[in-house]
């Protein structure tokens, strides 16, 4: 997918003109977030296996090679086969030489945000090979040739009324009259477009929730069931996920099972978990006749040992999408890249450069909610105050910018000449806006102003109430 980070405040602009897309930004607030504060609830150790889970993954990002290793030596005993891929081109040419190799003509895909970082769709039509995406949003923006802008619900932006058009305008051989005003409707129509492209399909790709060393086996997790009739339905399997994605058994990846779908969707658990290990073998019912997985590096490995090194925890949940205040006004599409929200502003940078990706570090306002619901635990504000750190020194940021960062530096390392002119500031802020209670507009502040008002102080400064009340009298 090609990056359009560098757009982000024109994304931006355009995200926040567009009702339809606000308004379907609005339920995100009441749906994702509600039912994972109710599972985790409902789990007493919930916080204790987000521990667990954050240590598994620290040990296998200080012993990456050895499951890697581990993983192929399994999958190679199961009879299958392992691919290493340096970048993007290199995993692409794999997947279309097993492809030409098979003679396939249609690959059905489960969702899969490694196949959206390569781009692997456009690759496959340009070469005579027909994608055919099974998941339901998915399969909805693929139709609109729009990329996902959600990890885990792809097309959370659209309205009913518009996939029902999307519907209309795609399945021309079905009655013109049809209704389409039922979601469900919507589903068996896709479902029934769907059902002959799983039978004729010539090779199955999907992604990997997890790889486990200990067996060889890929997991995947949906709530549809369109990954297991994607990978046992047609002849060939590939999986093609990161080299992050590893765990070293399989009672590793149960406790990262325990976090995962109760931070996504707030369910215990998703509908469809699967364990596929191999190829068929003599006596299965069912499966592929040949099985390949290709571990993707594509700027992994180069985060390892640096800051950034904990990024590579991320199980792809989603939480701090669903949580994070910018994403919620914006979407993912604004972020011109695969990924979005406080993780995308984290990892896009990391994989294709600051040069690229400079604006995303800034679209936080570090409240820390990110952190505070992620169930590896991953420090996002302090990454994503390290990518600021490296561009202050880079000088990437506005000549104001630093200017403004400079000044604010020097007066909080004179904390007396600091709550000084805070207190000026307040008191001309307080004066002007005490009939109102609000402004709605301020100078250098219309970023804020320009969506929402600004509350006019009401007092003294926190350090001044902080000191009346007995506190540090420096």
């Amino acid at each position: 997918m090609e990056s359009k980070s560098r757009a982000f405040h024109a994304n931006t602009s355009e995200a926040l003109a567009n009702p339809t897309l606000q308004a379907a930004l609005g339920k995100l607030t009441h749906g994702f977030p509600v039912k994972r504060l109710e599972a985790a609830a409902r789990l007493p150790e919930f916080e204790g296996l987000r521990d667990q889970a954050r240590d598994i993954k620290n040990h296998v990002l200080a012993n990456l090679d050895f499951y890697l290793e581990q993983f192929e030596a399994r999958v190679t005993d199961w009879g299958g086969e392992v691919h290493w891929a340096r970048d993007a081109g290199e995993a692409r040419q794999t997947i279309l030489d097993i492809c030409h190799r098979v003679d396939a003509k249609t690959v059905t895909k489960s969702k899969s945000m490694i196949g959206e970082e390569i781009a692997i769709n456009e690759f496959l039509e340009d070469n005579g090979v027909e994608p055919i995406e099974t998941d339901l949003g998915e399969y909805i923006i693929q139709l609109r040739k729009e990329p996902p802008s959600h990890i885990i619900a792809p097309a959370i932006h659209l309205s009913k009324e518009q996939v029902a058009e999307t519907f209309f305008e795609a399945h021309k051989d079905l009655p013109a009259d049809r209704s389409l005003e039922e979601p469900r409707a919507l589903l068996e129509e896709a479902r029934e477009k769907l059902r002959e492209k799983f039978i004729a399909a010539d090779v199955g790709l999907t992604g990997a929730n997890m790889l486990i060393a200990e067996t060889g086996s890929n997991v995947l997790v949906t709530n549809e069931g369109n990954a297991d009739l994607t990978y046992s339905l047609p002849r060939v399997h590939i999986v093609i996920a990161s080299l992050e994605k590893i765990v070293p058994t399989l009672e590793d990846a149960s406790t990262i099972l325990r976090v995962l779908a109760r931070s996504a969707t707030g369910q215990e658990m998703s509908v469809y978990t699967t364990f596929c290990s191999g190829p068929k073998r003599p006596g299965d019912p069912d499966g592929p006749e040949e099985y390949h997985v290709i571990l993707l590096d594509n700027g992994r490995t180069e985060l390892l040992g640096t800051e950034f090194q904990e990024m590579l925890r991320c199980i792809r949940c989603g939480a701090c999408l669903n949580h994070c205040p910018v994403y919620k006004s914006i979407g993912g599409h604004a972020y011109g890249w695969v990924y979005s929200g406080p993780m995308g502003a984290v990892l896009i940078p990391g994989l294709i450069g600051l040069d690229e990706a400079s604006h995303l570090p800034n679209a936080s306002t570090l409240c820390g909610k990110c952190e505070s619901v992620c169930p590896m635990r991953i420090p996002l504000p302090r990454m994503l105050r390290a990518w600021r750190r490296k561009q202050f020194v880079r000088k990437q940021s506005s000549a104001f910018a630093r200017f403004a960062l400079t000044l604010w530096a020097g007066m909080v390392k004179k904390p007396a000449l600091y709550r000084f002119v805070n207190r000026q500031i307040m008191a001309v802020l307080g004066g002007l806006g005490r009939k109102s209670g609000r402004f709605g507009w301020l100078p250098l502040a219309s970023g804020w102003t320009s969506g929402r008002d600004f509350p006019s102080p009401q007092g003294k400064t926190f350090m001044d109430l902080y000191r009346a009340r007995g506190g540090d009298r420096s």
